[in-house]
């Protein structure tokens, strides 16, 4: 009886403690709710609520977190180097045009008017992207013309 009566002392104690360690080990720690998880998989998806990093856990030999590759700041760097390299390109493109056509300067003088020659190829640039304007309009108006025909043809063949 003495015996029963420690058995049952003795799982009392040791009992609890086995459970306590069976739930430390059954997710990862959540650091006084710094972390919020979201099973994913068989695994745990975590996410940093002071940084914003995310990692998965998962639970091989023990709990181990890794963390996910952040493509958005990647992408960040690689559009701002994009961006760079763009302007880069364009000044030299610029250079080369003005080289080309024997045009001194295309930027502002220092009295902030720019020369008359930039000043005349912008002015034709213009005259030109007006009458390719005018032009696409005209083939646009010629094909809604075209389209209330064809509709006006079809309702007066029903009536």
């Amino acid at each position: 009886m003495r015996r029963l009566l420690f058995l049952c002392f003795a799982a009392s104690i040791v009992l609890p403690t086995m459970v306590t360690r069976a739930d430390a080990q059954s997710v990862p720690d959540t650091e006084n709710g710094r972390y919020t998880l979201s099973p994913v998989a068989g695994d745990f998806l975590r996410l940093d609520t002071r940084t914003g990093a995310v990692s998965t856990c998962s639970n091989k030999d023990g709990w181990v977190c890794r963390a996910v590759p952040d493509e958005r700041s990647a992408l960040d760097t690689e559009i701002g180097r994009l961006q760079s390299e763009n302007k880069s390109l364009k000044e030299q493109l610029a250079q080369r045009d003005a080289a080309a056509s024997g045009k001194a300067d295309l930027t502002p003088k220092p009295d902030g008017k720019k020369s008359t020659d930039s000043l005349d190829s912008n002015f034709d640039r213009l005259r030109a992207d007006n009458q390719k304007l005018l032009a696409l309009i005209d083939k646009m108006w010629g094909r809604i013309l075209e389209m209330a025909n064809q509709v006006q043809k079809k309702l007066s063949e029903k009536i």
